[in-house]
């Protein structure tokens, strides 16, 4: 007789658009599924219908095993951890979940923007998690997807292909074979250090709504991806994905461009940003944010674009149109994200050359992260 295998239990960090698409998605596909906010408010509708409405791409209602603003019974109820909440969050959700974690817990950061599994990881440390916790992080969040309701979430898209990488990564293929029923769109990655560089949403987020903060501010409502990426924005757009991959080679990393990951992940196929953007159908009707108080300026700053720009200035790469971005954010929102952001000291690797952080990423390192 062959022993069947129990699915394994998932618990949902976050219940945004992202979470709660999430959460719906794996609900619906009959893992048992837990789904974990810091504040109870926005989970009053999910727990009255004690469930979430799922639409698009995937749809029916998805009943959840628990909905909890308790940390403690949300990771005792799982085996893997899916963190969707905005990556300026990730520091202070390591530290909420250090002190319930288990040795065989998965956790995986959806998406870890730039850096998010480095800063996890050392979050861990500094509050005594076990070494064996493993943490991964994927390049990008796999749905294009958003809060349509009370308790309901819409699925736009979801991306064909999703590298995702752990920490360090000789247990990457760990982490894949444990989610892989859930998510056979996730593939391994090189390392945390290919997908915090193939980090897209630095590019498509925060300059297209800066550089659009009028027509944002006018309260007047238009496609983002499509109607706000003109010409001269993808001119932006295409100098700031130069400077990135730029800083990845200096890390010996074979970056994606922008372009090629949306003839990946969405089967666009065109020559230029400005075009792949304008003809991707999984970005068609995902409207502007409605203020410059959004997250495309408040997570992809400080978790994208600052540490972008200070594995630049550790490499002697120049980033100028990034640094750019990030002074007009700072202004925007008179924060000064450099402080606030994922800059080398805070992500651990102060003093660090090239070569170490390699090292580090691929092998782990004695005392520091899970070896």
């Amino acid at each position: 007789m062959t022993r069947e295998v129990p699915k394994k239990r998932f618990t949902v960090i976050g219940a945004g658009g992202g979470g709660q698409a999430m959460a719906g998605y794996l609900a619906l596909k009959g893992f048992e599924t837990s789904l974990y906010n810091r504040s109870i408010e926005r989970l009053e509708a999910l727990v009255r219908e004690d469930g979430v409405y799922v639409e698009g791409e995937v749809t029916g209602f998805a009943p959840l095993r628990q909905i909890t603003s308790d940390i403690g019974a949300a990771l005792d109820a799982s085996d893997v951890v899916m963190v969707v909440v905005p990556a300026s969050g990730h520091r202070a959700i390591a530290a909420k979940c250090a002190p319930y974690l288990r040795p065989d817990h998965i956790v995986i950061l959806n998406p870890g923007r730039t850096g998010g599994a480095l800063e996890f990881r050392f979050v861990l440390d500094g509050f005594g998690a076990p070494r064996e916790t493993l943490v991964a992080e994927a390049q990008t969040f796999i749905f294009a997807s958003r809060v349509v309701g009370s308790a309901r979430a819409r699925i736009y898209g979801i991306k064909r292909v999703v590298p995702v990488a752990a920490l360090p990564a000789r247990r990457t293929a760990q982490a894949l074979e444990t989610v892989r029923e859930a998510f056979p769109e996730f593939v391994a990655a090189e390392s945390v250090l290919q997908t915090s560089f193939d980090n897209i949403g630095a590019i498509f987020h925060p300059a297209p709504t800066i550089l659009n903060a009028a027509r944002i501010e006018s309260g007047t409502p238009f496609e983002y991806y499509v109607e706000g990426v003109s010409p001269s924005v993808g001119e932006v757009l295409e100098q700031m994905d130069r400077e990135r991959r730029e800083v990845a080679r200096a890390l010996g990393v074979k970056p994606q461009s922008a372009v090629d990951f949306l003839r990946a992940a969405y089967g666009v196929e065109a020559q230029s940003l400005y075009h792949a953007m304008r003809t991707n159908p999984g970005y068609a009707g995902i409207v502007a944010p409605g203020s410059l108080r959004h997250r495309y300026i408040s997570e992809d700053v400080p978790a994208s674009l600052v540490p972008m720009a200070s594995f630049g200035d550790l490499l002697g790469v120049p980033t100028p149109t990034i640094k750019a971005m990030i002074h007009l954010a700072c202004i925007i929102h008179n924060v000064d994200y450099w402080s606030r952001g994922r800059t080398i000291n805070r992500l651990g690797l102060s003093g660090r050359v090239a070569d170490e952080i390699k090292e580090i990423v691929l092998e782990g390192e004695r005392g520091r992260l899970c070896g």
